[in-house]
């Protein structure tokens, strides 16, 4: 009845290879800064975080990176500040 039910699993069925922290880590390589939020969204089938950084120039930008291998895919300045 309950094939498909995870007791307590938290790891989810995509598999991601790189952890939360590790994202952190690599979008601060790319933009140095601190960080504001981390988000992980199923892009076009594709597991990616999305990383929020304020960099000392009080800009905003988001890195984001395939959680798979860790590849950067964007990086872009955030405009919107809702």
């Amino acid at each position: 009845m309950y094939e498909n039910f995870y007791h307590g699993n938290p790891t989810p069925m995509y598999r991601q290879r790189i952890t939360k922290q590790q994202a952190q880590e690599i979008a601060l390589q790319r933009v140095p800064g601190k960080v504001l939020h981390v988000d992980m969204d199923l892009e076009n089938g594709v597991l990616v975080y999305e990383v929020f950084i304020l960099t000392s120039e009080n800009r905003i930008f988001e890195v984001e990176i395939l959680a798979k291998s860790g590849r950067i895919l964007k990086v872009e300045e955030e405009n919107d500040f809702d």
